[in-house]
Formats: structure tokens, sequence, C-alpha cells
């Protein structure tokens, strides 16, 4: 169930990164699911490298979205450069 929870959360938070930030982001349902998990890992990660989080916490729902934001930027510096 909690694999369940994690794309659930996933999904919103990916929603919520791309209503945040600005410019014309086509992404499709998986990708935004993709993108919201990848955010809650990466808020993870990052998070436990810089002290914020100790291992076996669960991050936060804010967390996640900004991660997802990073994300998100990243990939639209990659499209760019692409053009």
């Amino acid at each position: 169930m909690s694999i369940i929870w994690t794309v659930i959360i996933g999904f919103i938070a990916g929603l919520l990164a791309r209503a945040l930030k600005p410019g014309n982001d086509k992404l499709g349902f998986f990708w935004t699911i993709a993108l919201g998990i990848g955010g809650s890992f990466l808020a993870k990660y990052v998070g436990e490298a810089l002290g914020w989080y100790r291992e076996g916490e669960t991050v936060g729902f804010i967390a996640s979205v900004v991660g997802a934001m990073v994300l998100l930027f990243i990939y639209g510096m990659i499209k760019s450069s692409k053009k």
C-alpha cells in the first residue's frame, strides 16, 4: 500500500511543481508522476547529505514539491539547450 501512496503523493507533487514553475512544460501523466517521485527522492538524499533529515525519516510534502521543481528546472535547461 505504501507504493500506491508514494505514486499518489508523487503525482500531486509533480502537478504542484508544474503549476508553480512558470513556463510551458508539456509533460504527460506518467512523466508528471515520475517528476514528483524523483523530486521526493532528490529531496530525501540532498536533505540527508546536508543533515536536514536522518536516514529512515520521511521527506515532507513541501520538500518533495521543491525537489520536483528542481528537476523540472533541470529538464527545462536541457530541453532549451537542444534547440
